[in-house]
């Protein structure tokens, strides 16, 4: 078969392979939710490539954001309105390639952590990966442009079972504190965790769980109480609701609803609202929308 002949018979199956990604993903029913409204602009300039996002559920009406691969070891507090309160330097922290960033428990109960994945990896190159852990700092709602350091950062080392991966998912279940990761660049994207407690001395090897009926996955996030899990690509959303006493492989088997998105450029950040019954996108570019999407009444 000529070299023609091959690339067409490639872009054939890689064709009808999509196509059988999006007809599964079609299935999913369509959840009640109003489109988004736009409720606020990032207006620093240094914010142009946000890759992940957060809602604090201490800090009232904080955001955490930041940048994808380019900048520093950076956190950044912004409102709903877009305005940036506050700047944090993660004490400790490299930055390869950020992709996500997820608030859950850790070691200290009653506290609110923040976890960062640097799991970045598009040549599939990187032995390992890290996600960062560090405490919630406090930020004052009033401030404006205002910096700082966070404490120490724990640095939780990941390896995955079957090679490197391209990863710019991140979510910790606030139920047991296992990590999920959700990888990006197939056809049908894999979803790994590591259990609770995670190692800090050696590489925690991560467990391959599922494959899900969705690719292409660029962030996800999960709600204070466990009950609710997001799951974005560029160009579509999806909710799985997670029944009490259940594990999130048993909700991920379950069915499964298609949630808005507004057109973004680069649209890759999601997270729920403190409520865990709307959501947040902002997408990349310079002085990106803010969307928060409401559920329907």
């Amino acid at each position: 078969m000529g070299n023609s002949s091959k690339r067409y018979v490639s872009f054939l199956i890689l064709g009808v392979l999509t196509f059988g990604v999006y007809s599964c993903a079609l299935l999913a029913q369509q959840a009640r939710y109003q489109q988004g409204v736009k409720v606020g602009q990032v207006a620093a300039r240094r914010l142009s490539e946000i890759s992940g996002l957060a809602v604090s559920r201490r800090n009232r009406a904080v955001i955490w954001v930041h940048n994808d691969s380019g900048d520093g070891p950076y956190i950044y507090a912004i409102n709903p309105s877009g305005e940036l309160l506050a700047t944090f330097a993660v004490t400790g922290a490299d930055a390869v390639d950020w992709e996500d960033i997820a608030i859950g428990p850790g070691p200290e109960p009653n506290e609110d952590y923040i976890y960062i994945a640097d799991t970045g990896d598009n040549n599939a190159r990187r032995r390992s990966v890290t996600v960062y852990r560090v405490k919630e700092p406090t930020v004052d709602p009033n401030a404006r442009a205002a910096s700082g350091r966070t404490s120490r950062a724990e640095a939780i080392r990941l390896v995955y079972p079957d090679g490197p991966k391209d990863a710019e998912a991140l979510f910790v279940d606030p139920l047991t504190g296992d990590i999920y990761l959700i990888s990006k660049r197939e056809l049908f994207s894999h979803l790994y965790r590591v259990p609770h407690p995670q190692s800090l001395s050696h590489p925690n090897q991560l467990q391959s769980v599922m494959v899900l009926p969705i690719g292409l996955v660029t962030a996800a996030d999960i709600s204070h109480d466990g009950t609710t899990i997001v799951v974005r690509t560029m160009v579509q959303a999806y909710l799985w609701r997670r029944e009490k006493a259940t594990s999130i492989a048993d909700a991920f088997k379950g069915r499964f609803w298609t949630i808005p998105l507004q057109k973004e450029l680069q649209g890759e950040a999601i997270g729920l609202d403190q409520t865990g019954t709307g959501y947040y996108t902002i997408g990349e570019g310079r002085q990106p929308p803010v969307y928060h999407f409401s559920a329907a009444q």
